[in-house]
């Protein structure tokens, strides 16, 4: 009863990213639209930039150093950091499309938050397993950030092809890594998984995250000349994050 009431956890925490593709189904007025695109890079970007800052660069720096000495901890993690940060710009040639750039921006954000949020699959499912309130408020923290991450996976589909379905999918998509990771978890790791190997995991993800927030969202979402609204998309981006690690 244990294992599915954790596995139930993870797949409500990983789906909570579909609910911020809902924001298509909004009929903006066309002076608006842009305004709104760059409401949703610019937010999307703080949220990215700030889990990574905020979480995954502390937590996996911690598991790592626990385990291994200063020196050798510390090169290990700026490895996996580095190696982030070179395979976004890889991903990026590999997909780059001059004439649809937004696209490209809406498969990248796809790409690193399914990596994002196959360890944070494990990691619900271990805590749920261990202690279920400790699950479900975990649970509760990362539905507070999957939501506006679904919004950086859908609006750009979706304004860069005009297909609500392709938006939904591909958040949903990246949506299923959760629970996928928790059910991989059950099946493979839970025997053998460390804390170290899930801190190499988070810092691979959160070099993906930033440079493809500074290298990839901040520009696009200057390309619109909007700045009034990268600000507020920035301050609403900080509030959540705020909320996120201060209550939850």
């Amino acid at each position: 009863m244990q294992i599915i009431i954790s596995l139930i956890i993870s797949c409500i925490a990983g789906l909570s990213t579909v609910l911020g593709s809902f924001v298509i189904f909004h009929k903006w007025q066309r002076e608006n639209i842009n305004k709104f695109i760059v409401f949703a890079l610019s937010f999307s970007l703080t949220i990215m930039i700030g889990i990574s800052v905020l979480e995954l660069v502390p937590e996996a720096t911690f598991a790592i150093l626990t385990e291994y000495k200063l020196i050798k901890g510390t090169f290990l993690a700026l490895i996996a950091f580095t190696l982030g940060i070179i395979i976004i710009y890889y991903i990026n040639k590999k997909i780059n499309n001059k004439q649809n750039d937004l696209y490209r921006v809406g498969v990248l954000s796809m790409l690193a938050l399914l990596l994002h949020n196959f360890p944070e699959g494990i990691i619900t499912f271990l805590s749920s397993y261990q202690n279920i309130a400790l699950g479900l408020k975990l649970s509760i923290a990362i539905m507070m950030h999957n939501i506006p991450e679904g919004i950086s996976i859908a609006v750009p589909i979706y304004y860069s092809t005009g297909s609500k379905k392709k938006a939904i999918k591909m958040t949903l998509f990246s949506g299923l890594a959760e629970p996928i990771g928790a059910l991989l978890a059950f099946i493979f790791l839970s025997k053998f998984i460390t804390n170290s190997m899930i801190g190499f995991i988070l810092l691979f993800v959160a070099g993906l995250m930033i440079t493809l927030s500074i290298h990839d969202l901040f520009p696009k979402a200057q390309k619109y000349h909007e700045d009034t609204w990268i600000y507020i998309g920035l301050i609403s981006g900080i509030i959540i994050l705020m909320i996120n690690h201060f209550v939850f």
